[in-house]
């Protein structure tokens, strides 16, 4: 009995505090494809942790403005996306607001193009 009434101890003593527990994990973009396109079109978005229960909401941002964009398929390794009529051209990064009580905006690494509104011009 000596031998378990030590052991209670031990094994408390070498478990993780309850700050190190495993938590959810980030989600993290890796590639879009297209990397660039006009309002409208629509892109998707390849990575990791992406679902639903990690990603409540996508933004276009250029660092001071942010702009909502609507998903229109969401799976833990992908999110289709249009974009928005609001995205002015320029070169933009895609930033996530995770899900939970201590939700977070992280800017990722992937960005892209919002080519500008060529509909005036002539081609076939």
């Amino acid at each position: 009995m000596g031998i378990s009434l030590l052991s209670i101890p031990l094994l408390l003593a070498l478990a993780p505090p309850p700050n190190l527990q495993p938590q959810s994990a980030m989600p993290l973009m890796s590639s879009v494809e297209p990397a660039s396109g006009k309002v409208g079109d629509v892109l998707s978005i390849q990575g990791v942790n992406l679902g639903q229960d990690t990603v409540a909401e996508l933004y276009l941002t250029d660092g001071e403005t942010d702009l909502k964009v609507a998903m229109i398929e969401q799976t833990s390794t992908s999110i289709k996306f249009r974009i928005p009529p609001a995205a002015k051209p320029g070169r933009l990064a895609l930033m996530v607001l995770t899900r939970g009580k201590d939700r977070k905006l992280i800017e990722q690494p992937v960005k892209i193009e919002v080519e500008p509104d060529t509909a005036g011009s002539t081609g076939s």
